[in-house]
């Protein structure tokens, strides 16, 4: 769509808006987020650096992390003060969990076990936290959510049953998501 098009200009926001997502890589990619969102845009995903930090974690932590933070926190405020935060969902998540204890090249390996994501706007529930893990992070402790527990929820909030099949190629009927449950803990 036109409205579409001309969110990838982002040259046109002011300065004091561009400063609040940060002069990051991360800044410019959250702030195109939004105007895309603010076009009509449905569906909007950010890419921002790799995570993946098998060696050298602190380092990588130190140049990514604070991007990450201020362009995220720059995005959720926007949001909300253009009245799209209600009608909106951010989720920010990662393939995999790390394993709790830094390894001998001082990163922090593939972890299935435990892993954290956040999530705002679209009904969810402001400034919860669900769930816990084991106090070395080992396991889950209290709460523990499935993957699909939480895509499920994720499409109950967009409207979506995630019971629902498709058909796939050969004329296969397939779910959406393959017995996840709403974790009604989570919305509002």
């Amino acid at each position: 769509s036109p409205a579409a098009r001309e969110a990838f200009d982002i040259d046109k926001e002011t300065s004091a808006t561009r400063a609040k997502y940060g002069n990051t890589d991360a800044g410019p990619r959250f702030l195109l987020a939004r105007r895309l969102v603010e076009a009509g845009v449905r569906f909007v995903t950010v890419s921002y650096g790799g995570w993946d930090m098998h060696a050298g974690i602190e380092n990588a932590m130190r140049r990514q992390a604070p991007g990450l933070d201020q362009a995220l926190a720059g995005l959720i405020r926007d949001l909300d003060d253009r009245g799209l935060l209600a009608s909106t969902i951010v989720l920010v998540t990662s393939e995999f969990g790390r394993t709790p204890k830094i390894n001998a090249s001082a990163g922090r390996d593939h972890f299935p076990r435990v892993f954290s994501l956040a999530v705002a706007g679209g009904g969810f529930k402001k400034g919860h936290v669900y769930g816990s893990s084991h106090p070395t992070a080992r396991e889950p402790q209290e709460n523990p959510v499935r993957v699909e527990d939480v895509l499920t929820t994720v499409y109950h909030q967009l409207g979506i049953n995630a019971d629902k099949e498709l058909m796939a190629p050969g004329n296969r009927p397939i779910e959406i998501i393959d017995g996840g449950d709403v974790v009604k803990d989570l919305v509002s």
